[in-house]
């Protein structure tokens, strides 16, 4: 009996751990005056330059799909680094706001 109930608790454990992997983090980061005029719906704000100190709010599932977004696409790309330093693989640059926008329209 006792056996069957570690079972169950892994199993949920890995349900849960499989869904959050579903679920993309989408990180808008840009200045904060960018984030007041407009972002992307369901989207968190870490600016780039404090994304590593910050990530681990969000998650800490290396490899939980994360997609990035900026103006232009520079200073996502320079936050993808930073994050794939830290050890996280699947991170996207998705560019600036609008082509993130279109980006994750496709993907639903």
């Amino acid at each position: 009996m006792r056996n069957i109930s570690l079972i169950i608790v892994l199993g949920i454990l890995f349900s849960m751990t499989a869904n959050s992997s579903d679920n993309p983090l989408i990180i808008d980061v840009r200045t904060l005056d960018e984030w007041n005029n407009g972002h992307i719906e369901g989207s968190y704000h870490i600016e780039w330059q404090v994304i590593s100190e910050n990530i681990f709010d969000l998650t800490s599932d290396f490899n939980k799909k994360i997609y990035v977004y900026c103006r232009s696409g520079n200073r996502s790309g320079k936050a993808k680094n930073m994050l794939n330093a830290l050890g996280f693989d699947n991170v996207i640059n998705a560019g600036g706001k609008e082509e993130a926008e279109s980006l994750i329209k496709s993907l639903n």
